[in-house]
């Protein structure tokens, strides 16, 4: 047996959050069959949130064939923002008004959730508050953005439109419109899983590393893992948190993996003071994408493409380095910095821009969480909540939403 989800080498290089401090999550062999209420694969950002989440009132184990946090959760640039890769008039085109509507008010209210998380479980992990700008870009021009903006503000997110002479004057940035927003914030992927794990341990949870799973058998009580441990686990809920190593088996329409790139700055980069609280991206094919560290660190991301392995490629990865670099440069004139760590990574993406929190077809009591895109983050809370109501047998009012 191969295993239960497609394997992938899914990031290269060193990323800067793999030196924070903090990312220890106690594990253990599995020794013994286990039976528990819930088992998660996928001890990454994904699991970590829905293991707090449940580990609340079932008993859990996570299991990943790799230490925790090694996957792609340390590749995340991790802006935490509630806007979706494809805007809310797009959005409206693909799906309808009143699904996107539901859509963004979601995301906006996810990434509000995951404070209140960060708040009361007191996890350490940099998390700050923090407005974003989206700049007019070769996809999406100044008319776009205004329509756009007139959208969000309808329907009552805090959007508003930038002009190109209050860009210049309040943000150093000649193009031709932007749109401002509120809400977001900016975190530490590491610390943040790695607290999410150490509160869900807390609570009881298990974590088993080295283990994977080499075939899920389900039944009407419940679903049967066979590891490499050679030891069952019984689960009654089995949740895939795979993120970017879909589940064998499990129809994936409209995904696809990509490769993704970006670099941090060494600390104390000289930037505009704006830039402190402020998320920015734009409205290109690829686009570009940055944020300030709490230690004044630039962290940018960009260049994406359409390859599920170019980013293995050493030799590209130094290309892609000076292209983010000087494309940022040629944006913010003035910045002053110099490339400190620089990596890349596999990433998964949706003909929505919406993930897809399902059950998993012909196996029962089973689920999987996939494609989520640029809003990983985001949506590792929302498949939280989603997945954790239909375990208590409830439903989740906008569940129908992320169903393939």
């Amino acid at each position: 047996m191969s295993g239960a989800t497609h394997k992938r080498d899914l990031r290269t290089s060193r990323p800067l959050w793999a030196d924070s401090p903090g990312l220890g999550v106690p594990v253990h062999p599995l020794k013994a069959a286990i039976s528990v209420d819930v088992a998660i694969v996928g001890a990454g950002i994904t699991g970590a949130f829905m293991a707090r989440e449940l580990s609340r009132d079932h008993s859990v184990a996570v299991l990943d064939r790799r230490p925790p946090l090694t996957g792609s959760t340390l590749a995340s640039t991790a802006m935490l923002q509630w806007e979706i890769d494809l805007p809310l008039t797009a959005l409206t085109d693909k799906i309808g008004a009143e699904q996107a509507r539901r859509a963004y008010l979601r995301s906006f209210d996810a990434v509000q959730a995951l404070k209140r998380i960060v708040a009361e479980e007191r996890i350490v992990c940099g998390l700050k508050e923090q407005s974003s700008l989206y700049l007019a870009g070769d996809t999406y021009g100044h008319r776009a953005l205004e329509a756009e903006a007139e959208a969000r503000a309808a329907i009552g997110l805090d959007s508003s439109y930038v002009g190109p002479a209050e860009l210049r004057d309040r943000f150093g940035i000649d193009r031709t419109g932007a749109i401002f927003n509120t809400g977001s914030a900016s975190a530490d992927p590491g610390r943040l899983a790695a607290g999410l794990l150490r509160r869900a341990q807390a609570n009881g949870t298990k974590v088993y590393s080295p283990v994977e799973v080499m075939k899920a058998v389900s039944d009407p009580d419940g679903v049967t893992l066979l590891t490499d441990a050679g030891h069952a686990v019984r689960t009654k809920h089995l949740i895939f948190c795979c993120g970017y190593e879909f589940p064998e088996g499990v129809p994936t329409p409209g995904a696809k993996i990509i490769s993704s790139w970006a670099l941090a700055s060494k600390p104390r980069a000289t930037c505009p003071r704006w830039l402190k609280d402020t998320l920015v991206w734009e409205g290109s094919d690829p686009y570009l994408y940055f944020r300030m560290g709490g230690d004044g660190r630039l962290i940018v991301g960009g260049e994406d493409e359409e390859s599920p392995d170019a980013h293995e490629d050493l030799a590209k990865l130094k290309r892609k380095r000076d292209t983010i670099a000087a494309k940022l440069k040629g944006l913010l004139p003035d910045l002053e910095f110099e490339v400190d760590y620089s990596w890349a990574a596999a990433f998964g993406e949706s003909s929505d821009s919406l993930p897809s929190i399902a059950p998993v077809p012909d196996m029962a009591h089973s689920w999987a969480v996939m494609g989520l895109g640029g809003n990983g983050i985001t949506y590792s809370v929302i498949a939280s909540q989603v997945v954790a109501a239909a375990i208590r047998g409830k439903t989740d009012p906008d569940a129908d939403l992320y169903r393939p």
